[in-house]
């Protein structure tokens, strides 16, 4: 087992590639231990998610644990230290319990029903 953090994520979608790549270009500028794969490439079977699943939020394993939504976030951060006092803020208790719902209830199923709608436009523009 490694203690690398691999973050799945759908790099088709405008607005997760713009946050998971500014992650991705500071955690390599600082050489950390995290791998970003994009959900349209990596092999599922390691994820144990189809990509559809995979496509309605974010997806974090570390040390053999899979995190999903704000939890997967809170991991990430914690990881990078520059966002270590965010994966604390958003761990507190009642601001957790606000981001997952915003997150779970909101963000995430607009994201991915805009992410949806792109792929149906470019389907039919074919």
């Amino acid at each position: 087992m490694t203690d690398d953090t691999r973050v799945l994520y759908n790099a088709n979608c405008p607005v997760c590639s713009f946050e998971i790549d500014h992650y991705a270009a500071y955690s390599d500028r600082m050489g950390l231990p995290i791998r970003f794969e994009d959900l349209n490439a990596a092999e599922m079977d390691d994820w144990g998610l189809s990509r559809d699943a995979a496509a309605r939020r974010l997806y974090v394993l570390k040390d053999g644990q899979m995190y999903s939504g704000i939890p997967a976030f809170i991991v990430l951060w914690r990881d990078m230290p520059r966002y270590r006092w965010l994966a604390r803020l958003v761990s507190v208790p009642g601001v957790h319990w606000l981001a997952s719902k915003a997150y779970d209830h909101v963000l995430a199923p607009v994201i991915y029903r805009w992410h949806m709608r792109r792929l149906r436009a470019t389907s039919t523009v074919s």
